[in-house]
């Protein structure tokens, strides 16, 4: 079974978003996503300043299986790419839920309705965790 944060909210496209004390909000990939893409070889993160919308790809990762897109799951402007993944981006892998985060963004909305910790958890087992 993947970890799961309590603390954590997702989407059903496996990302997680952690709320940051300034109000902005760091978003990732799930533990289970990256279980499922395997070794990541590479990690594409937006540009401080890009606007980006709900839905929208806003990152890339690429496994030795494959790449894939990951959705932004707000609407707000980066302020942060994460910079370590250009040298590391097995820290994806290694740490999803800490080092491997992807982007800060600050929210141009009120956050949307989103998954709770056991909610992902039901979803990733009916995948077939």
């Amino acid at each position: 079974m993947s970890k799961v944060p309590s603390d954590l909210k997702y989407t059903r496209t496996h990302e997680w978003l952690r709320t940051l004390p300034d109000g902005s909000v760091q978003i990732g990939i799930t533990d289970h996503a990256q279980q499922a893409l395997g070794d990541l070889v590479f990690v594409e993160v937006p540009e401080t300043g890009r606007k980006v919308s709900t839905g929208e790809p806003f990152a890339v990762v690429e496994s030795v299986k494959a790449a894939s897109d990951v959705y932004s799951p707000i609407r707000g402007e980066v302020l942060e790419g994460n910079p370590e993944l250009a040298s590391t981006p097995e820290a994806v892998n290694s740490d999803p839920y800490g080092r491997g985060w992807l982007a800060r963004v600050k929210l141009a909305d009120a956050m949307p309705a989103l998954l709770t910790a056991a909610e992902y958890e039901k979803l990733a087992a009916e995948e077939g965790d």
